[in-house]
């Protein structure tokens, strides 16, 4: 359902761009501020449930002029996943009273900005994350079960209005980041919903 919304509100902004009569959209030279919001994530695969939960993201985002419609966006954020285990983590970990896990990365959002008007900009690239810590009991015969490197694939929105920066995106994880000897792929995908305030 909240996938179904999200496309909806995909090709309604993409209908809105490609009404505008705003040809060049006179993107400033470099951008810069800090950013906050929230992440409603999951990671796919046995034993975690297939719901969302919700997180935040805190940063700092910059954006560089390419062109009369294009920007190279990177960000520095602080992304913190939430999700929980079914009844099946007995199966996978020695320790089975495991029910909420969360995942805190240090993340590189490495975007390109299409800028079809002075509003609207179609973000899309890759994230890079690096594990900093997580639920110290989601363990495997004593081992970390979470992978410390995270690669996923980032698409969405971009709101402009006056110095504030609106997102929403919606990002997939390219590689599985179990580290527990079993079968099972993970992966995380969720959610990103962040106001930004440009200050440069």
């Amino acid at each position: 359902m909240i996938k179904s919304y999200f496309a909806v509100a995909i090709l309604v902004l993409v209908s809105a761009a490609g009404y505008s009569q705003e040809s060049d959209p006179h993107l400033p030279l470099f951008e810069f501020g800090p950013k906050l919001g929230v992440n409603i994530t999951k990671i796919d695969g046995t034993p975690f449930k297939q719901e969302f939960n919700y997180g935040y993201n805190a940063g700092v985002f910059a954006a560089l002029k390419l062109g009369k419609n294009w920007q190279f966006a990177p960000e520095v954020l602080f992304n913190q996943y939430a999700t929980r285990t079914d009844t099946a983590i007995g199966n996978v970990f020695d320790i089975k009273n495991v029910h909420h896990v969360k995942l805190n990365y240090l993340s590189l959002p490495l975007l390109l900005n299409y800028c079809p008007s002075k509003v609207f900009a179609f973000q899309f690239g890759p994230q890079f994350g690096v594990l900093l810590d997580h639920d110290q009991s989601l363990v495997q015969n004593g081992k970390q079960a979470i992978k410390s490197g995270d690669l996923s694939l980032l698409g969405g929105i971009q709101l402009s209005i006056a110095n504030f920066k609106v997102n929403g995106r919606y990002f997939i994880g390219l590689n599985d980041i179990s580290d527990a000897s079993n079968s099972n792929k993970w992966r995380n995908q969720g959610f990103q919903l962040s106001l930004g305030w440009r200050i440069i």
